[in-house]
């Protein structure tokens, strides 16, 4: 698993961010800089959440949990996506109306220009430690496939965080340059409502992805035709007649084969094929750290 520390990366940069475009809106009152600070203070809510996932995902198995707590990433992941993202779309968009009813001119726009290249150049650092992460994992694959195939939650919805951080950045800078060489500030509250409708896109993506690793998703089909194959080398093994799997985080999955052995072993021989093919499996795929395999009868074989 490569390293987290992009989740802490952007934490930091968002929470400075932030800041700094609070201060710039307080200066201008700029609606489409009200928008971006509330970005922002999502996007670090989320990374928290994140990183408390992260965390508690690590624990033992216990009693409680046999299968470990590997799934809290999901679930914390899915309420990152479904709430967090959601609220922080529907509150820009608000902050965009209501300004749009109400619009005004506060202050010079130097603040929240130098906040935008401040928060501009931040962003793009975070983003390029996140990318990293993220085209190590997709390898030759397109941007949107490695998307749809990950299993790690925390990249892809940092990655989309910092990526609508970007966008959200520059379109507040057209909605402020645009209104002020215009003289209309209706236009910077178009921007902020802009950035809200983004913010809810992603939301809707994010929610699709994360509900489906937490709805529990198999491994590849690649991976399951070695698998099969792996056991049915085995020279105790007849066939493999079903398999099942699920990924229980992003490096674990569970797996159960039922397979049919020959006819004239005896249970001790059965016994030793299991442990011998669980091993080959393992070693080949560390992150399937849970085999069973299930002797079952020949019946129905073509």
């Amino acid at each position: 698993m490569e390293s987290r520390s992009f989740i802490y990366i952007s934490l930091a940069a968002d929470l400075l961010i932030a800041l700094s475009k609070f201060i710039a809106a307080a200066f201008t009152g700029s609606a489409a800089m009200i928008a971006e600070g509330i970005h922002s203070i999502i996007d670090a809510s989320s990374q928290l959440l994140l990183i408390w996932g992260v965390k508690i995902s690590k624990k033992l198995p216990d009693k409680e949990r046999p299968f470990g707590y590997g799934r809290e990433l999901y679930f914390w992941s899915f309420i990152v996506s479904l709430i967090i993202f959601i609220v922080g779309g529907c509150v820009s968009f608000y902050e965009g109306y209501y300004h749009f009813q109400h619009p005004v001119f506060e202050g010079s726009p130097a603040w929240n220009y130098g906040v935008l290249l401040t928060a501009f150049l931040f962003t793009c650092i975070s983003l390029y430690n996140v990318l990293k992460v993220f085209n190590v994992e997709r390898g030759k694959r397109s941007f949107w496939r490695a998307i749809k195939d990950s299993k790690d939650p925390s990249t892809f919805i940092t990655l989309l965080g910092d990526a609508g951080d970007v966008a959200g950045l520059v379109i507040a800078f057209a909605g402020i340059a645009i209104g002020r060489y215009y003289h209309n500030p209706h236009i910077d509250g178009m921007a902020s409502m802009a950035i809200g409708v983004m913010l809810i896109i992603i939301s809707l993506i994010l929610v699709n992805e994360s509900k489906s690793l937490l709805m529990g998703e198999t491994t590849s089909r690649k991976t399951i035709r070695r698998i099969v194959a792996l056991t049915e080398s085995d020279g105790s093994v007849v066939k493999v007649k079903k398999h099942f799997s699920m990924y229980l985080a992003p490096e674990e999955v569970i797996l159960q084969l039922n397979t049919v052995f020959k006819d004239d072993l005896t249970t001790h021989q059965i016994t030793d094929a299991i442990e011998r093919i669980t091993k080959t499996i393992k070693k080949e795929f560390p992150r399937i750290k849970q085999i069973f395999i299930e002797p079952v009868a020949a019946d129905g074989l073509q």
